[in-house]
């Protein structure tokens, strides 16, 4: 996997055939086929792999802020230490580009996404017991369709005001109490 991840994060999707895998992992393709059942297993094991590398620290911090507003430090926190040429947001791209051309990957991200909206929700049901229930799904949709729009603005361009962005955020849930 950290071969297949580190290919996808050089070379993008044509880079992570069994071969180059194989060959990066000092291994031999026949070993690959067995475990993953070929090319397209492969892809699917590195897909959810990345995956979790890249949303798996900022879901984990985010989910253990005390509050919002917290989690909203730590987003700014996030995605201030994301330049533009790191490994997470070369895989996030990458992630994307596989999920709009791959329906077998994009069942991986939407389901990786999906429970990434949930555990969101569980926490806000923590946080306001007192919400009606379908606000909950609603918060959590929101909130990581923010978090993709910020990561990919961010990603094109390394100048975007991140804190004024979430300052804003800020603003409206102070308008909430």
């Amino acid at each position: 996997m950290e071969a297949g991840i580190a290919l996808l994060g050089q070379d993008g999707w044509p880079g992570v055939s069994t071969r180059a895998v194989a060959e990066h992992a000092g291994t031999n393709s026949g070993l690959i086929h067995y475990h993953f059942g070929g090319l397209a297993g492969l892809h699917s094991e590195v897909f959810r792999q990345a995956t979790d590398l890249v949303l798996g620290p900022m879901l984990t911090e985010l989910l253990a802020a005390p509050d919002e507003r917290a989690a909203l430090e730590t987003l700014q926190t996030l995605l201030a230490r994301l330049p533009a040429d790191e490994q997470p947001t070369r895989l996030a791209a990458e992630l994307i580009m596989g999920a709009t051309r791959d329906p077998a990957l994009g069942a991986v991200l939407r389901d990786e996404l999906r429970r990434a909206r949930g555990q969101i929700a569980d926490r806000l049901r923590e946080l306001h017991p007192g919400w009606p229930r379908s606000r909950f799904a609603g918060v959590a949709a929101l909130i990581v369709a923010s978090i993709d729009g910020l990561m990919l603005h961010h990603m094109i361009d390394g100048e975007l005001p991140v804190g004024d962005v979430l300052s804003v955020v800020r603003e409206l849930l102070e308008g909430e109490a």
